[in-house]
């Protein structure tokens, strides 16, 4: 634990597992004017400069894909007080948009994404882990019907995709960062049980801070 006026949430799971959901669900609880969320999507590195089908063949599924040393940055800063300017990501082109989203200090972050128990400088700044855990089945569905319908991708490249890089990268990297988790969360973002205990902690971890004068 820190002694930083931000309290940091992560949130991790495999793809499609409803880290989104659950983070919405915990924004709901404790009010949105308390909480802002980042997706470590955003920080997946700029392939401006390699050809389009180059970038399309890259393992998006791997660390080595994410900049986690600026999310690391980013988010000392917003323990200092700072405002922060976050990536935007085209998943669809695999680059990083001009325009940022400015995001300034604030009580509670929820970080959200597939491989952020994979980084020891992310995880020491985290406050409260959280892995939510799917089965692998139905994280292929929900991962398939968002990329066909959001991601404006063919259901043969999605397939393939998680053949070649997905379901491997999830058992060699996110599936083992688990252990890293202080709570493991069953049944998805749907877990309200889950919700409320979570809740119930954020708001102790802020009165102890409130009273430390932090």
């Amino acid at each position: 634990m820190h002694d930083k006026p931000t309290i940091i949430i992560g949130i991790a799971g495999p793809s499609g597992s409803g880290k989104s959901l659950f983070a919405d669900n915990i924004i709901k609880e404790l009010g949105s004017s308390q909480v802002i969320m980042i997706s470590e999507d955003s920080y997946y590195k700029d392939l401006g400069d390699m050809p389009q089908a180059v970038r399309a063949q890259l393992n998006f599924d791997h660390p080595d894909s994410l900049d986690h040393s600026l999310l690391v940055s980013h988010l000392t800063q917003l323990q200092a007080g700072l405002t922060i300017d976050v990536p935007r990501y085209d998943h669809s082109t695999h680059t990083r948009l001009p325009d940022r989203i400015k995001i300034a200090q604030c009580p509670i972050v929820i970080l959200e994404g597939i491989l952020l128990f994979t980084d020891p400088e992310l995880r020491t700044l985290m406050d409260i882990r959280i892995y939510v855990d799917t089965a692998l089945d139905i994280c292929l569905l929900r991962r398939l019907q968002r990329d066909v319908t959001v991601r404006k991708r063919t259901v043969a490249s999605v397939i393939e995709q998680y053949q070649k890089t997905v379901r491997p990268m999830y058992f060699q990297f996110i599936e083992p960062s688990k252990r890293y988790a202080d709570i493991i969360v069953p049944h998805g973002g749907k877990n309200h049980i889950a919700v409320d205990m979570i809740k119930v902690k954020i708001n102790e971890l802020l009165m102890k801070r409130s009273q430390a004068g932090v």
